[in-house]
């Protein structure tokens, strides 16, 4: 053989086992991949020359081909060479292709599973605020990939009536501008001083909120305010919440109250607890920087530990119904965890159908008309509160109109429910029961739209987005017509208040029902009436909240001490849903603001709307407002910063780079800003232990803490509402123990 036919003879030997094998010293079947690594589940069998089958040809072929095969394999080593080459690759390809198959689980069939693509936003957003997943629609729902349905952020998901769901996808690309900062060498270490200038922000947040914060458990105590200060707190609540959400029988209360403060009187815990919660509702609005703030805390405290007993069955009564109520609402007004209301929102509504609230009274034993529309107003007051926790968390509603069927109440006086067989007003007559009665006949519209928004079923059609707008707005006309229709000379018009909360409250659910689509209205006409609606609402909103705007003032105009009505307070001392409806409108406002701006196509410079700027303006008045009233979350007032730079960088004409450089700019000026108000917050609370100084009562617990409804009403265990054997007699020596609602 000569030396030519030897190299090409060594250069074609394949390797007689696989890499794996020949280690091991193996027997290898030279398979791809071989029978051992299969076994042994490496994935990496490969062969230093690939194995190369020869080619079998048929018997008659082999005589005429052989000496030609041969004599052309001599001749042509490059293109032997070549062939396997081509070879090896195909086998690497074939092994590549089987352990993807071994490594991909089985596909998840789509009945199984809900498809759902997730959008991450950029990574560097976790610096500001986190990283935030935005889920889209689920084609097999009969739901739009396009559309945006659910956004989970920190552990927790959020539906499309959520503010967040429209604020991560409305103000990705200035989020854009502002991190871009950091990656850009010039504006680097500017850039960083902002973020760090934010992580200072929130540890002294922190500090001010374990001052604030009282020991758990907090048990409850016979401490009060200085009677006049409480005085003040009660009025307050009265002329506020209690207007909106009947809780309680306001001539009841007052009779306990005043018995309170009689010399020698024992105090009853169970009334203590409610009038605690009462008086932190009523401090929400008892003056414009919020000062009873640790003591609303506290006192929101005891009554979450006095909820928590283990066995509550003994005390499970109407004023327990009552309590819970408050304590909700209180819990919002202090914000002791206002974001999670939600939960304890579904204790609230089971325990009031434990006790049949859900049942119209007509289908139970014949009671007194005030058992009956106590009964009635509790639960319009549940229905409520489960409602607009379900909104402004993002979440299911918990709740169907097949759940129950109780009325609306009544038009009853508060006084009118002491009278045996009082007949109801006329529609057309203003009681104190009024305004919650109308706002409970929005409920089905109402409960509709939440539906649609929250469920992960809801299609989240146009169509059907349309017919609820069609349906909503027949009812909110209703609900108009009924609060224009008092006659002034048989009675009183609706407040102030009344008419700005249920006008936030039935425009806010108005303007959920639309935002899903408010995002593609700015890039397709389709959705122009949605655009529209969205736009309008939040305007009303806004206006509802600072109605002097609409006059061409600003907050900071009218926002000088004891200039703020109960209404601003409330939405700017507290928290909760009224003041997320104003957070909203402010976004939708600057979103709108900014679609004018980037679609004007004008050489000249951009006309800037003042009645649009102004809010802007009066927005990031307003955020200050919120922390002089001891917020401690900063991103609020940069968020108001952040919008009314971007949207003057707009109207200027400014470039990316210019526009980008005035974000931060404007974020370090809030945040410098609101470190001075949180160093101001943080002195006071450590030279300020107790915000008022106290009265102590003696303090009576009677037997199980008013086990059973009888501690309200005469009754027995027996006949747990006993309504019907109700003795309509006071004197001054019951009122402790029978009249505490």
């Amino acid at each position: 053989m000569s030396e030519p036919q030897q190299q090409q003879r060594r250069r074609r030997r394949p390797a007689v086992s696989c890499t794996l094998c020949r280690k091991r010293k193996i027997k290898c079947n030279l398979e791809t991949p071989c029978s051992n690594c299969v076994r042994s589940r490496n994935h990496a069998c490969e062969y230093e020359y690939p194995p190369v089958l020869p080619h079998r040809p048929q018997r008659s072929d082999y005589d005429e081909t052989s000496s030609s095969t041969t004599s052309a394999a001599a001749l042509n080593p490059d293109m032997e060479s070549m062939r396997t080459r081509i070879t090896y690759l195909e086998n690497q390809l074939k092994h590549a292709l089987n352990v993807s198959r071994q490594n991909a689980s089985p596909a998840p069939s789509i009945a199984a599973v809900p498809i759902s693509s997730i959008e991450r936003a950029e990574s560097v957003e976790s610096r500001i605020g986190g990283v935030f997943y935005i889920h889209h629609g689920n084609p097999a729902l009969d739901q739009s990939p396009n559309m945006h349905r659910t956004i989970t952020h920190k552990k927790r998901m959020y539906g499309q009536s959520h503010w967040m769901t429209l604020s991560v996808s409305l103000l990705k690309d200035i989020v854009h501008m502002i991190d871009g900062q950091v990656r850009d060498p010039d504006g680097k270490r500017f850039a960083e001083k902002v973020f760090v200038g934010m992580q200072r922000c929130k540890q002294i947040a922190r500090v001010i909120k374990a001052q604030r914060e009282p020991p758990w458990p907090c048990p409850p105590t016979s401490d009060l305010p200085p009677k006049q200060i409480a005085d003040d707190l009660v009025d307050c609540y009265l002329r506020t919440h209690e207007t909106v959400y009947r809780i309680l029988h306001v001539p009841s209360f007052r009779r306990s109250y005043d018995a309170l403060w009689m010399m020698g009187t024992e105090s009853e815990s169970t009334f203590l607890v409610q009038l605690k919660l009462v008086l932190a509702i009523g401090a929400a609005s008892y003056n414009d920087t919020f000062t009873l703030r640790p003591s609303a805390m506290r006192w929101v405290h005891e009554a979450e530990t006095w909820l928590a007993n283990p066995h509550p069955k003994h005390r499970l009564d109407i004023q327990y119904i009552q309590i819970y109520c408050l304590q909700l609402l209180a819990r919002e007004a202090a914000a002791v965890g206002e974001d999670m209301v939600f939960l304890s929102t579904g204790t609230l509504l089971r325990s009031s159908m434990f006790l049949g609230l859900h049942r119209d009274p007509s289908h139970l034993q014949a009671r007194t008309v005030f058992a009956n529309e106590m009964h009635r107003r509790l639960w319009s007051t549940i229905l409520e509160i489960c409602l607009q926790t379900s909104l402004y968390s993002g979440c299911p509603p918990l709740i169907c109109m097949d759940d129950f069927d109780t009325q609306p109440p009544g038009n009853f006086d508060d006084d009118q429910l002491e009278i045996e067989d009082a007949d109801p007003r006329p529609d057309t007559y203003l009681t104190q029961a009024s305004v919650s009665k109308a706002l409970r006949k929005t409920f089905p519209a109402r409960l509709a739209v939440i539906r649609f928004l929250n469920n992960f079923a809801s299609s989240g059609t146009y169509e059907e987005t349309l017919r609820l707008d069609s349906d909503y707005r027949i009812s909110y006309k209703d609900l108009r017509s009924t609060l224009r229709a008092f006659d002034p000379v048989n009675g009183n018009l609706p407040s102030d208040f009344q008419i700005r909360a249920v006008d936030t409250i039935m425009n806010r659910y108005l303007c959920a029902l639309h935002t899903p689509f408010f995002m593609p209205s700015l890039k397709d006409t389709k959705y122009t009436y949605s655009r529209k609606t969205v736009f309008d609402t939040a305007l009303k909103m806004w206006y509802a909240n600072f109605p002097e705007e609409s006059l061409g003032g600003s907050p900071s105009e009218h926002g000088k001490a004891g200039e703020r009505d109960d209404f601003q307070r409330v939405v700017t001392c507290g928290h909760g849903f009224l003041r997320s409806a104003t957070m909203q409108s402010v976004l939708i406002i600057a979103v709108e603001m900014r679609t004018q701006l980037q679609e004007d196509d004008s050489l000249g410079p951009t006309p800037l709307r003042r009645d649009l700027f102004a809010i802007l303006e009066g927005a990031k008045a307003w955020s200050l407002w919120c922390m002089e009233a001891g917020e401690t979350n900063v991103k609020g007032h940069v968020f108001m910063c952040i919008m009314l730079a971007y949207t003057r960088g707009l109207a200027k004409r400014l470039g990316k780079v210019e526009i980008a450089k005035k974000l931060v700019e404007a974020v370090e000026v809030a945040e410098e800003c609101g470190m001075a108000l949180l160093e101001k917050m943080l002195k006071q609370d450590m030279t300020t232990q107790e915000p008022v100084a106290t009265t102590d009562f003696p303090m009576h617990v009677t037997q199980g803490l008013l086990s059973g409804w009888e501690t309200i009403i005469p009754g027995s265990l027996n006949d747990p509402y006993g309504f019907d054997t109700m003795n309509w007699a006071f004197d001054e020596a019951d009122l402790q123990t029978r009249w505490l609602l």
